[in-house]
């Protein structure tokens, strides 16, 4: 055997090697990504059982005052916070008792409503017309607090005004934001639902 041959035949040992090697990296890496692929897939969603008073969950309707002092409610922006409990001690003079259905959220029970909702209402479009996506909602923020009952909600679409509380979604007459030029001006013309509203495409 010459110089020559021994030469190339290292040569393509080598080359052989390097491809070898190379199909063992990709397959590892392939392997791994797929891995990953089957983890992600199989993480379990959040769910309302996880989720606690902290997250600014209310577990009955009708039992937090807006004057409790609870996470749902005392987390609200201070403004807000202020406004609504004005408007429910004035309500309270006409007969009206106010609560808070909802108030301030954390993004984790947020997310867990947007999916329950998804289930419900059959799609991702449809359920957007209901609940914000963690990224875009008012209550996360601390912007927006769920009103009742419905005789509160009566009286507050007739006198919020007067307090800066505006019923900002035709289809929620519960959920009130604070808009404080309404004072003097009125409350501004409402969006159909949540798919109107240009802050929910952030």
């Amino acid at each position: 055997m010459n110089t020559r041959t021994a030469l190339s035949r290292r040569r393509l040992t080598a080359i052989i090697g390097v491809a070898l090697l190379a199909a063992a990296i990709t397959g590892s890496v392939v392997l791994i990504g797929q891995q990953s692929l089957a983890s992600a897939s199989v993480a379990p969603q959040l769910s309302a059982a996880s989720l606690t008073e902290s997250d600014g969950v209310i577990r009955e309707e009708g039992a937090v005052s807006v004057f409790d002092e609870v996470p749902a409610v005392t987390n609200l922006d201070s403004d807000l916070l202020s406004a609504v409990r004005s408007a429910a001690t004035a309500a309270e003079l006409d007969g009206v008792r106010v609560h808070v259905n909802s108030g301030w959220r954390s993004a984790a029970y947020q997310q867990v409503l947007r999916q329950d909702a998804v289930v419900e209402y059959g799609s991702e479009e449809e359920a957007a017309r209901w609940v914000a996506t963690p990224e875009n909602s008012e209550h996360v923020s601390g912007d927006a607090v769920d009103l009742g009952p419905v005789a509160a909600q009566d009286w507050l679409s007739r006198n919020g005004a007067e307090f800066g509380l505006c019923q900002i979604y035709a289809n929620e007459r519960w959920h009130y934001e604070l808009r404080p030029a309404a004072v003097a001006n009125g409350c501004p013309l409402m969006y159909d639902d949540p798919t109107a509203d240009p802050r929910t495409q952030r």
